[in-house]
């Protein structure tokens, strides 16, 4: 039941993180009153995956399959009805690092390519109120910048091997060219 959902949004919460049980009337809620959608919907599939393969609990796994599926589907409802969606992995399931692997969901689920990455850039920094320091390469930005040797909007999983990353202006990574 999206009980808790609509309990949030009418006490005012600004975001619902995960949304793994939106209905109708929770999308139709969170859009009316310009709530964020946090969800993390690429976890389901490695849990699957790895939960079986290292023999988690049934229970665990029974919860996981029943709530994927509808999660998604409450994602893809959120994306239609223009629900303001900010990139959220719950990445403490996966190993770290992993992050990117959820673009290419986001987008299955009815973001195009440019959506899914202003969720994890502009509209993340949107919902913390940090608009005016991160999200965006403009003056007085952190200057946290990573490159990708590809257009990323044409293949959203070139994010997963990410070879530059700029942190406060310092290169933290390069890989040499092949």
């Amino acid at each position: 039941m999206p009980q808790g959902i609509l309990n949030a949004v009418r006490a005012g919460a600004r975001s619902v993180e995960h949304g793994s049980l939106l209905d109708d009337e929770a999308v139709e809620l969170l859009a009316e009153r310009d709530v964020y959608l946090v969800a993390d919907i690429y976890d389901g599939d490695w849990i699957a995956r790895e939960g079986r393969r290292q023999g988690w609990p049934a229970e665990t796994l029974a919860k996981n399959d029943a709530t994927t599926q509808a999660q998604r589907d409450g994602f893809a409802k959120a994306v239609k009805a223009g629900v303001r969606i900010a990139y959220g992995t719950d990445s403490g399931v996966y190993p770290h690092g992993w992050n990117a692997h959820q673009l290419p969901y986001m987008v299955r689920y009815g973001m195009t390519p440019m959506t899914a990455l202003r969720s994890a850039t502009v509209i993340a920094a949107e919902l913390l109120g940090w608009q005016d320091r991160v999200g965006a390469l403009a003056p007085g930005h952190y200057a946290d910048v990573i490159a990708v040797p590809g257009d990323p909007l044409a293949d959203l999983e070139l994010l997963t091997e990410v070879p530059f990353v700029m942190q406060g202006g310092r290169v933290l990574k390069r890989a040499d060219p092949p």
